[in-house]
């Protein structure tokens, strides 16, 4: 939560990529049957990396990948081969892009956010998934449950749509004279199908008016604060979102600068 308007794009990296290191000891695991300390030795690992948005915005995530993976003792160009491909926002290509990773015939698939997943699934039942914030991942098929997934899909998932809607009461208790959000998202991520129903639910309860603001690339973010600043919102609410996640630093800059609440 972001209520005093002070961003702090480091910590938030240092936060998040402890996070992604431990992701990869479960990629390998799952992908190796659970011996990853002497997984294939003289095998040549080949990692499969499915990003929704660019090499650039992940690049916090790419160096938190090859770490822990240097850590258990794979490195590029030794033991390792990592095949990245960027979709670079535009979410119809995933399709296209995760069926490629499968015709290299890639040991296990790390991918992020819904759209992401939701390709993978797509293209294999056989090659290992590792999902990393998946909105909703049974409510949107991916796994049979939380404690037993079933099939070729595991990870972590730590946003779904109560989450979202938690977040305006936390934002209600903190200022409560609040009375008009903004809702920052992009409306091609489907976990927004199931975010936002669930956020206008909770603001009613709250009397709280939320004012949808979409964008779809990293070009319309200026536009957006423009519009929020001129319709005079209190706050802004921002749902879990891979391309929200993946522009957070614009997006912690212009909230600091137009002194907007947010969560």
């Amino acid at each position: 939560m972001n209520l005093k308007s002070k961003t702090c794009p480091e910590l938030s990296r240092r936060i998040e990529n402890p996070k992604w290191a431990g992701i990869f000891a479960i990629a390998l695991t799952f992908a190796f049957g659970g011996v990853v300390a002497q997984a294939q030795q003289a095998k040549v690992v080949r990692i499969g990396f499915l990003g929704p948005t660019s090499a650039a915005s992940n690049a916090g995530r790419m160096e938190a990948l090859r770490a822990g993976l240097r850590d258990l003792g794979y490195l590029e160009g030794k033991n390792l081969v990592i095949e990245s491909r960027w979709a670079e926002g535009k979410f119809d290509r995933l399709p296209e892009l995760a069926a490629e990773l499968v015709r290299l015939n890639v040991d296990v698939i790390l991918t992020t956010g819904t759209p992401g997943i939701r390709a993978a699934k797509n293209a294999t039942t056989t090659i290992p998934i590792v999902m990393v914030t998946s909105g909703d991942p049974v409510g949107f098929g991916f796994v049979a449950s939380l404690a037993q997934p079933g099939g070729n899909i595991t990870g972590s998932s730590t946003f779904g749509p109560e989450l979202s809607a938690k977040r305006l009461e936390l934002l209600k208790e903190t200022l409560p004279r609040t009375q008009r959000v903004a809702v920052l998202f992009n409306p091609d991520n489907s976990i927004n199908d199931r975010n936002l129903p669930a956020m206008e639910q909770t603001a009613k309860l709250l009397k709280i008016r939320l004012q949808r603001f979409e964008v779809r690339g990293a070009e319309e973010f200026k536009n957006a604060f423009a519009a929020m600043t001129k319709q005079r919102v209190d706050a802004v609410a921002l749902p879990e979102d891979d391309f929200l996640n993946a522009n957070q630093n614009e997006v912690a800059e212009l909230v600091a600068k137009q002194r907007l609440p947010s969560i």
